[in-house]
């Protein structure tokens, strides 16, 4: 019985994987298809672009790069306000030039670091986060897939969609700006001097860690992220095996499982009989659609199950978007907030947060999306 606890909290603190593997299984067997189709649900770009990232930062993070930039930031910040609104509007920014993941994985080991040797609440720090990552990202038709896969589908000019998507970004932001400034607290940060790791740096680690990091970012943008990974994984195993040994492999089985089990359920034919019954024509139809699918299948799968029902890729984009608010999985990069951070009943907490925040931010982005269209 003692034996088996470990093998039970593992299940337990896996759930998320088991649930999708579960749904995933269960489909393949219901719902038997051909192995191109699994091939293409399982996104193996996507997963060789996550890989490949969380090789990088794990680099980074061990040669205490993290760390030493954290005090430094630290000791230059009046208050928890400010430092709170620096990280947030970093986040946001970040995302559009970046995506949403890479953003998330440069900015929430910097808090955790800074969390680690003063007063900031790191959860608190990191939901912000992954509330201002969907919302910067949004502005940019790079900054997250959906936007990238429905740029590439308009054929509209980059600064055109930008445009388009301003009104419904600059909300987004505003309203998570306002509640960073509201949910932290007005006093000033501390220093924790005896939780500050003075451990040397790796300077050499460190180095080529973040070229391993830029390298990957520009081989995903062209389409090549299976051989960044590739690269990567054999750079590291031969100069930092120890560095790979602390990668969280389990996250990437988890999204293997979330992209089977999503992209089964969205193609089912009772899924796409009820889809045809609905008129995405209709502007708020559609924006109501995508924010609901968002919420039961991910905002990326939404996307694609919606893509060639809609005319509007604008007005699809918007839903999409706002549909990574709400529940965790509206986006994926909650998740990989979440798990980077590996704060207790951090899921919690951003479903308290998260799902109000929609609520709220939904009718405000669809007003501001409408009006400034005409």
């Amino acid at each position: 019985m003692i034996a088996s606890r470990p093998y039970q909290q593992r299940l337990k603190d896996e759930w998320l994987l088991v649930l999708f593997a579960v749904l995933a299984i269960a489909l393949a067997l219901l719902d038997p298809q051909p192995p191109a189709s699994y091939r293409r649900w399982l996104q193996l770009p996507t997963l060789a672009g996550l890989m490949g990232l969380l090789i990088a930062i794990q680099g980074i993070r061990d040669s205490g790069l993290v760390q030493h930039a954290a005090v430094a930031l630290v000791a230059r910040a009046h208050s928890l306000r400010s430092l709170g609104l620096l990280l947030v509007t970093a986040t946001a920014l970040l995302s559009m030039v970046l995506t949403n993941d890479v953003s998330l994985f440069l900015i929430v080991p910097l808090t955790v670091a800074i969390g680690g040797i003063s007063n900031l609440p790191v959860l608190r720090m990191v939901v912000l986060e992954a509330l201002a990552v969907n919302a910067g990202s949004t502005l940019s038709p790079i900054g997250n897939p959906q936007n990238l896969l429905l740029w590439q589908h308009s054929s509209m000019p980059f600064l055109h969609f930008a445009a388009a998507m301003f009104p419904a970004a600059a909300v987004m932001f505003l309203l998570v700006a306002a509640f960073t400034w509201l949910w932290l607290a007005s006093g000033r940060i501390e220093l924790t001097p005896d939780k500050i790791n003075d451990r040397a740096t790796s300077n050499r680690l460190g180095a080529w860690s973040t070229a391993a990091l830029v390298g990957m970012v520009l081989l995903m943008e062209h389409h090549q992220a299976p051989l960044g990974a590739a690269l990567l994984l054999v750079l590291f195993a031969l100069l930092a095996r120890s560095s790979l040994a602390r990668i969280d492999w389990l996250l990437l089985l988890t999204f293997a499982a979330i992209f089977l089990g999503l992209g089964h359920f969205a193609e089912l034919p009772l899924v796409q009989t009820l889809l045809a019954r609905i008129d995405f024509s209709q502007p708020l139809v559609l924006y109501v659609s995508g924010i609901v699918a968002s919420q039961l299948i991910s905002n990326v799968p939404a996307t694609v199950l919606l893509l060639e029902r809609t005319p509007d890729a604008i007005a699809l984009a918007v839903a999409v978007n706002v549909g990574g608010f709400g529940v965790a999985i509206g986006s994926l990069a909650n998740l990989i907030a979440l798990r980077l951070a590996r704060q207790p009943h951090g899921l919690r907490l951003l479903h308290l947060v998260s799902i109000p925040f929609l609520l709220v931010c939904a009718p405000l982005v669809y007003v501001a999306w409408r009006w400034t269209t005409g």
